[in-house]
């Protein structure tokens, strides 16, 4: 149902992130990217990887995106794709007259599929470019709830203030497929033979691409995690819980998204790896954190 995103907002407790995104122990170059930025009818600013602001006029996106393709151009990809985001989307939310109801998910889809098109152009008009794509998770945070758009086996998690730990995003891989049905569990889809291979992605001449979209509501204290598979691919869900809920007095020197990388690298680090923690707090909900380093 559409929602009017520019209607009058009720108050909003203040928001704080940390970003982190690291090439690993292996690849020497590094085809992830993230976005953080906030926007009103008026101005766009592009967050620094971490920090905190108050939300009461203001929507913000956190984005991450995994380029594939080879030699440089998966680094390209995802760069492409976050400045795309970085001007369409709030060109959009201005472009809307005070008052007048939009859609936010038929919003997402649109930017998405603009990507996935510019993408496509790109690789056919640059050899260099050909078969060049991308995986693209995207929050939009708005004082009513946190709507969502993603492509690929990036992820997006919910971890309500009560404690729990929730993957919004699909796999869109095989393996994704096969857990989401229930025939294997998260052990064996690590290890399944099909697990990074894309069936959705942005580009990578894929001629059609159906992003998933959707909403949730959240509460005062509820945290969110965007990260990209490299980052999974040394952290099991319960170590993702584990680290952003409960870090231990060492982890509680680095911010969150460092802590996950951190841990990652111990365990991994095959693969290039990012992390984006957005937590809604109160001051009474959530203690401090440190800064990246």
């Amino acid at each position: 149902m559409p929602t009017s995103i520019l209607s009058s907002r009720r108050t909003m407790p203040d928001i704080r992130w940390s970003a982190l995104t690291h090439r690993g122990n292996v690849r020497p170059n590094n085809e992830d990217a993230f976005l953080g930025l906030s926007f009103d009818g008026h101005d766009v600013r592009f967050l620094g990887k971490n920090g905190e602001a108050s939300a009461r006029a203001t929507d913000y996106v956190f984005a991450v995106s995994d380029g594939m393709g080879g030699a440089q151009s998966g680094e390209f990809a995802s760069r492409v794709t976050i400045d795309k985001i970085s001007h369409w989307l709030p060109k959009s939310f201005r472009s809307a007259p005070l008052g007048v109801s939009i859609n936010p998910t038929e919003l997402l889809c649109e930017i998405f599929h603009s990507i996935h098109a510019a993408l496509l152009k790109l690789g056919q008009s640059y050899e260099e470019c050909r078969g060049m794509g991308t995986t693209l998770s995207l929050c939009w945070l708005t004082p009513e709830r946190m709507y969502f758009g993603h492509v690929g086996d990036s992820r997006i998690y919910h971890l309500p203030k009560d404690g729990g730990l929730h993957q919004i995003t699909h796999d869109h891989t095989h393996a994704g497929w096969l857990r989401r049905q229930g025939k294997i569990n998260e052990r064996e889809a690590r290890s399944h033979p099909m697990r990074h291979a894309l069936n959705q992605a942005l580009g990578a001449n894929q001629h059609i691409v159906d992003p998933q979209v959707g909403a949730v509501v959240y509460e005062p204290g509820d945290r969110f995690l965007l990260c990209s598979d490299g980052l999974t691919e040394g952290l099991w869900d319960h170590h993702l819980d584990e680290f952003v809920r409960s870090p231990t007095a060492e982890q509680q020197k680095m911010s969150p998204a460092s802590c996950l990388i951190h841990e990652s690298l111990e365990r991994s680090g095959r693969d290039n790896l990012t992390a984006m923690v957005v937590e809604t707090n109160t001051a009474a909900t959530l203690p401090p954190f440190a800064v990246n380093r």
